[in-house]
């Protein structure tokens, strides 16, 4: 699947109104929903690696997007900076501060997470586990707005790696359709996610 994500989006800018710029306008609320949706699987597993436990998670969670909401509108895509980077920055911040706010038993342990994670990003999570976080989280919300047949004939066709002329037929379309399909779908996720993904 990996393989297909690296392949298939890139590049990932394009020049519509991608979700970034979308939600660093504050005024797409419908936008700022997604953003959430798709990026709160991905803030938990950072926190949880970290040993940070419920409900201490969760409050970490809502405090990162409450960060980013404020914050969002100063961020910006620029070659060598990353969205993941600052995103992965804001949440080791929170957690920092939780542990000072606490000061548990637990809290050198937690620290020295927190600086070995600083010093080493695949600490927290890999760039291949960042894209698939990302991208299945999008895909998921995605798949709503496109029919059955459009969608199955990209999800067979990309991600599983079967022939347009299999899909075609086991759809009962043309393989020109599973084409279009692929096309409409991939340029769908690439406007979604330009400038977020690295």
């Amino acid at each position: 699947m990996l393989k297909w994500i690296n392949d298939e989006l890139q590049p990932m800018h394009t020049t519509r109104v991608s979700l970034l710029q979308r939600i660093a306008s504050k005024s797409d609320s419908l936008a700022w929903a997604r953003f959430v949706e798709i990026y709160t699987p991905l803030v938990h597993h950072w926190i949880s690696r970290l040993g940070i436990k419920d409900p201490d998670q969760s409050d970490l969670v809502q405090e990162v997007f409450l960060v980013l909401l404020g914050k969002i509108s100063t961020f910006r895509y620029e070659s060598g900076l990353s969205f993941r980077g600052w995103l992965r920055t804001v949440t080791l911040n929170k957690c920092r501060d939780l542990i000072r706010r606490k000061k548990r038993q637990t809290e050198p342990v937690l620290m020295e997470r927190l600086e070995l994670a600083e010093q080493d990003e695949t600490a927290l999570l890999t760039e291949a586990e960042y894209r698939r976080y990302v991208v299945m989280a999008a895909m998921k919300i995605m798949k709503k707005h496109f029919s059955e047949t459009t969608w199955r004939a990209c999800w067979e066709h990309v991600a599983m790696g079967r022939s347009a002329k299999e899909v075609a037929e086991e759809l009962e379309v043309s393989p020109n359709s599973v084409y279009l399909a692929r096309g409409r779908v991939l340029n769908r996720l690439r406007q979604e996610l330009a400038g977020l993904w690295e």
